[in-house]
């Protein structure tokens, strides 16, 4: 006998860390140390926070060629303290040589890929809740906190107990007017935010794979609202196009697959073709609805198109759609925020952004903006709003009294409109007309 152990069928995340580990094979529960690909932090949860753990452990940053910095937080500055941040963070990433920093360039979820820093089988550590994005191309990547990122940033690894997977199988092509984000609310309502139990969630199936990639980071993105440690989608063709035109290197597809008889810790089925635009009312995602469950006939001072998961070049198109040739509401104010400049550039080149403010829609600058409770767009006393962002915790836009509601694009778009919480899909077929 060789006394070697036969390696057992695996799913993509037991791969990816396995690789990461140094071994042919990991199982779920093993705690193991990986080597980390790739670092990412921004201004809030940054420099600020471990430039000094580092100078007390007398240490540089292990490698700034696998580290990327992204302002997007305090950007634009809007006092003297967001100022300091943002300069902190500078001066911080040029004493470390970090050459990959994007500064007042988009949210670093969308940003990351966009510069082509994310290829299939990779390792990342994001400093942001929201990190599971990259999963959408076939990264393990996760969150972490700021005493985590200092330990990755000083030697390269971090520890892991490996998680179970849940696959998630949307089956069915979404209908005109459905989209990402309302499959994400759908899921949140029937798992719970504990849903994914800080496990592997893993998305499949023809509705997955009929999503762009710009869809699919929304699913990765909300993995973050189900609990979940990351949110997996298998590289395909679509994956290595985009990581192409953004100027990176989509190799080996075909080793980063879940092999076929790979073991799941529960696996749950959802109809795409059949599913409503979704509306989850106040103070969670969880407490989604069809849009007709949720529309209560009651004003919304404010829409809101911005965020990681609700802002990239095809939000803004879905706006668009239901947008042109038609005015919000009198009394309701529609503010957008492209998820980054790149975003806001393309938008203008092909007309999406006239037709918005056109609209009387109000831009605002790339970054985190009013979703995280910075800058322009936050919320007042007792408003309602309806926005394209992952979250309406309470008081996470403003004051802890406003009611915050989400949706797709479409159903912001739609709801600016009508002023009220609306259904985007009789606008969408008068379009058509």
């Amino acid at each position: 006998m060789s006394g070697t152990t036969a390696i057992g069928p695996q799913t993509l995340a037991q791969k990816i860390v396995a690789r990461a580990a140094g071994r042919d094979s990991v199982s779920p529960g093993e705690i193991v140390i990986c080597r980390v690909d790739l670092a990412m932090i921004h201004d809030s949860g940054g420099p600020r926070r471990v430039k000094p753990i580092l100078e007390r452990l007398g240490v540089p940053v292990w490698d700034p060629e696998r580290v990327v910095v992204v302002s997007d937080h305090y950007v634009p500055a809007v006092d003297a303290d967001s100022a300091a941040i943002l300069k902190l963070t500078r001066d911080w990433v040029k004493d470390q040589a970090i050459r990959k920093f994007y500064d007042q360039q988009g949210i670093c979820h969308v940003v990351l890929p966009e510069r082509g820093n994310l290829t299939p089988g990779l390792f990342v550590v994001g400093g942001d809740s929201h990190s599971p994005t990259g999963g959408a191309f076939g990264c393990f990547m996760f969150g972490v906190g700021a005493t985590d990122m200092a330990g990755v940033l000083a030697t390269g690894e971090t520890w892991l107990k490996m998680p179970e997977t849940i696959l998630i199988r949307w089956d069915g092509r979404l209908s005109d007017g459905v989209s990402a984000k309302d499959m994400m609310l759908h899921a949140c309502t029937r798992l719970g935010m504990d849903g994914g139990d800080y496990q592997v969630v893993q998305y499949d199936g023809d509705g997955v794979r009929a999503l762009s990639m710009t869809e699919r980071m929304t699913l990765s993105n909300m993995a973050a609202e189900l609990g979940a440690m990351t949110g997996l989608i298998a590289p395909d063709t679509v994956t290595a196009d985009y990581i192409s035109a953004a100027g990176g290197e989509a190799a080996d597809i075909d080793r980063w697959q879940a092999d076929p008889d790979a073991d799941y810790r529960a696996v749950h089925e959802f109809d795409a073709a059949s599913l409503a635009p979704q509306v989850a009312a106040p103070h969670s995602p969880e407490n989604a609805g069809d849009v007709a469950s949720v529309a209560d006939g009651k004003a919304i001072d404010q829409c809101y198109i911005g965020a990681c998961t609700g802002a990239k070049l095809e939000d803004l198109h879905m706006a668009a759609r239901v947008l042109k040739g038609r005015q919000i509401a009198a009394n309701t104010r529609l503010m957008i925020a492209p998820a980054s400049t790149r975003i806001t550039a393309a938008a203008a080149a092909d007309g999406t952004l006239a037709t918005l403010t056109e609209a009387g829609a109000i831009l605002l600058p790339s970054g985190c903006g009013a979703c995280a409770g910075y800058g322009a767009g936050v919320l007042a006393a007792g408003e309602r709003c309806m926005a394209s962002t992952a979250r309406n915790f309470q008081g996470r836009m403003g004051a802890r009294s406003a009611m915050v509601f989400l949706g797709s694009p479409y159903t912001v778009a739609a709801t600016a409109i009508a002023g009220q919480i609306a259904d985007p899909r009789p606008f969408l077929a008068e379009g058509k007309a």
